[in-house]
């Protein structure tokens, strides 16, 4: 699905974020991406989307090799940057009119969705009407519809309360399990990152010259329970190690 190949990027040459950096992701796959601020995790998702290009390296999606990755994945940031003018049904139709498809068609497309979405009854509503999970569905519906299978989420839930972003995050695993789809998902919350993933990246020094890739000791079938298991405890003490190992005061 993903591939980066001794990537690397920085504002120039002297002060590089990434150097030679390589990893791969598989179709369908679940991973976190961890790391203290400032380590280059927004970074990945800048080059991953094309916003910003490599110095060096070669970036592979779908087996197409540095091509253009405008518009090829879908986005969904931590701010759900819902227009407030446009009903939660406008805002849903937003990645739809820009591909040129007309209301008509789009609205029969949307309208089951969000019932499934759990956003029924949202249809004419403002996003000021809404709480802010509610909004976060509306914003993950919206990198749904906008066709392409590998899904960038940047902290979506950070700015939840502690329940309602549990709650979130159990929908988010029941979505993407309907929808097979892969998702690159940056937290700074180890639970988050553990009850989650199929792997978690850990970006370690500056600039990042290698990944610690972790697969998380779970089936999918899984509970909060799971994170009280031995060997999760000690997988979750030690990333919670390394990570204030690499906080610079």
């Amino acid at each position: 699905m993903l591939e980066f190949n001794k990537v690397s990027f920085g504002y120039d040459e002297n002060s590089k974020i990434l150097d030679e950096l390589s990893f791969s992701v598989r179709a369908g796959e679940f991973i976190s991406i961890i790391g203290v601020s400032g380590s280059g995790k927004s970074t990945i998702f800048r080059l991953v989307t094309g916003l910003d290009k490599p110095l060096a390296g070669d970036i592979t999606l779908e087996g197409n090799k540095n091509g253009a990755r405008l518009g090829q994945v879908g986005y969904m940031p931590q701010q759900d940057l819902l227009l407030p003018w446009r009903t939660i049904l406008e805002n849903a139709f937003l990645p739809l009119e820009i591909n040129g498809v007309d209301k008509q068609t789009a609205y029969k497309q949307i309208k089951p969705l969000l019932k499934e979405f759990g956003l029924e009854g949202t249809d004419d509503k403002y996003p000021s009407e809404l709480s802010g999970g509610m909004k976060q569905r509306v914003a993950f519906l919206r990198a749904v519809l906008s066709g392409n299978p590998l899904l960038l989420l940047d902290e979506p839930f950070s700015a939840l309360d502690a329940i309602t972003k549990l709650s979130m995050q159990e929908w988010l695993l029941d979505q993407w399990q309907k929808r097979k789809s892969t998702i690159l998902f940056i937290t700074h919350d180890v639970d988050e990152a553990l009850f989650l993933s199929d792997r978690i990246f850990l970006l370690k020094n500056k600039p990042v010259t290698a990944i610690e890739e972790i697969s998380i000791p779970l089936r999918r079938e899984r509970t909060r329970k799971d994170l009280h298991r031995p060997d999760m405890l000690e997988l979750k003490e030690r990333l919670l190690s390394t990570l204030r190992s690499e906080v610079t005061l």
